[in-house]
């Protein structure tokens, strides 16, 4: 499945490190959701670390930040707790979150396909739109691109 722009979001019931949490939880508030491969690599470290450090410029826009990869629960309260990550991760271990959203690509590395995540980012509206999305993300300056959309 594609999202675009105007789309309302593919509605979610999941499983994060701080309980369950769906999409209608964030009805009359902002959402950044972001897709990312797997918790404790570099570049997952640097984008959850990028979220962190401009949490409260997201609160003070009114937007909640949620986190999504296939990895478990056990492994996002590590994640969270070693970098002191201020939001929730989703426990999407089933993928079904990561389909609906379009997210779950095959990749290439080292001559070698598989199937996995695509960094990705939603931006999510008051009454549930896609507002912004961004996709292949290089996780320098990405934080600041999405602030840049919450504040226009």
């Amino acid at each position: 499945m594609t999202i675009a722009l105007g789309q309302p979001a593919p509605a979610f019931s999941a499983q994060t490190d701080d309980g369950p949490v769906s999409l209608a939880d964030f009805r009359g508030r902002r959402l950044v959701l972001y897709f990312y491969p797997k918790d404790d690599t570099s570049g997952c470290t640097g984008e959850a670390k990028a979220f962190r450090d401009a949490f409260d410029r997201f609160a003070a826009a009114g937007a909640a930040i949620l986190g999504v990869s296939r990895d478990p629960v056990a492994s996002h309260r590590k994640f969270r707790a070693k970098h002191a990550l201020p939001f929730p991760l989703i426990a999407d271990e089933d993928g079904s979150l990561s389909e609906a959203f379009g997210v779950w690509k095959e990749k290439s590395m080292y001559g070698r396909t598989y199937m996995g995540i695509e960094r990705s980012t939603f931006l999510i509206d008051e009454a549930g739109v896609v507002t912004a999305l961004w996709r292949k993300v290089k996780v320098s300056g990405h934080a600041a691109a999405v602030l840049k959309a919450l504040a226009g």
